[in-house]
């Protein structure tokens, strides 16, 4: 069967999160978790919840799971447990184990598949010393995949996205444009050899990048997904008490990525609904190009993580310098032309 994956989902990947805009008044509507215990949890938007189990432990728990972003059901069952193991990386803390997360139709498109995905996963989590413990299914017939990670750390030892401090360096640790690249090969739209590469970045763990940040002392760190480097940095910055400023010609972009944002034919739904929001806390210096802000708001799928550290140790976490957090009005951007 010539199967092609994305033409079955009417997003890719990370690009069909619900908008930050729409689900946060939805958010907001929930009762405030009380208990003691809850060291990290809704509130901030964070990338995990953290819960105290003693003074010496803590457990980091998360989902993630989306709509195929490749054809390719083994890549795209590496590509959706890579994104995931990346939340509990995003808080300093180490994954354990995982539950698989299954939407699919067996009938129409067979268990061969379904097998490559769960094979995929199951490589990404071995991979990453994560025990897959098992999950749950239910018969869509838009493909979905994921995992629900626990992972362990320190209770002393979290890092938030709620504790950068003005002066602190960020760092990028990978490249920008996935989301693009994706929607572009889509609709038949990719050089050769760009998608390969975009693949092979979202492939990328952060567990090594997460270990150098936390050596280098970062104060506050996410990953980049769904929402774009602008909308996790807002909440960063928000949840944070700072503005935010990021020079946009320091931002790495994967190969082919800025040439595909110079049309809109690149540009996803997920893509316009994170630059709408964009517009309600960033400006852009005039001397921004067009195909780099829209870089700053593509929905990321297995990105890299943004790292708030002090500016003297930046160059000790692999990646881009892309800007700074300042004294401001809490979860502001200014968008520079220039580089950092």
């Amino acid at each position: 069967m010539d199967l092609k994956l994305t033409a079955l989902s009417h997003g890719a990947g990370c690009g069909c999160k619900l908008g930050a805009a729409e689900l946060a008044p939805l958010l907001a509507e929930l009762p405030a978790p009380a208990d003691p215990a809850l060291l990290v949890g809704p509130a901030t938007a964070d990338d995990a919840g953290v819960y105290r189990l003693r003074d010496d432990l803590a457990l980091v728990q998360t989902v993630d799971f989306f709509t195929p972003i490749v054809d390719d059901p083994y890549d795209f069952g590496r590509i959706a447990a890579t994104n995931a193991l990346s939340d509990v990386y995003a808080m300093g803390a180490m994954p354990v184990t995982a539950l698989n997360l299954v939407a699919f139709s067996l009938r129409d498109l067979g268990g061969e598949v379904l097998g490559e995905i769960l094979r995929g996963g199951s490589d990404v989590a071995a991979a990453a010393g994560v025990a897959v413990v098992g999950g749950h299914s239910i018969d869509d017939p838009e493909p979905k995949y994921g995992l629900a990670v626990t992972g362990v750390v320190h209770p002393d030892e979290v890092i938030t996205n709620a504790a950068g401090r003005p002066g602190e360096a960020l760092v990028l640790t990978k490249p920008l444009g996935a989301g693009a690249i994706s929607t572009a090969g889509k609709r038949g739209l990719v050089a050769d050899g760009h998608l390969e590469a975009a693949v092979e970045a979202m492939l990328v763990l952060n567990r090594d990048a997460a270990a150098a940040a936390r050596a280098a002392g970062a104060g506050a760190m996410t990953d980049v997904t769904g929402f774009g480097l602008l909308g996790h940095l807002h909440e960063l910055a928000q949840a944070s008490g700072v503005a935010a400023e990021v020079e946009a010609a320091a931002v790495p972009a994967l190969a082919g990525a800025l040439e595909l944002l110079e049309h809109e034919t690149a540009v996803s739904g997920g893509a316009r609904r994170n630059a709408e929001h964009a517009a309600t806390f960033a400006t852009f210096d005039a001397g921004v190009p067009v195909a780099r802000r829209r870089l700053l708001t593509d929905p990321m799928t297995s990105g890299g993580l943004l790292v708030a550290l002090p500016s003297a140790r930046a160059n000790e976490v692999p990646g881009a310098r892309v800007g700074r957090l300042v004294e401001g009005e809490a979860g502001t951007i200014a968008v520079r032309a220039g580089a950092a």
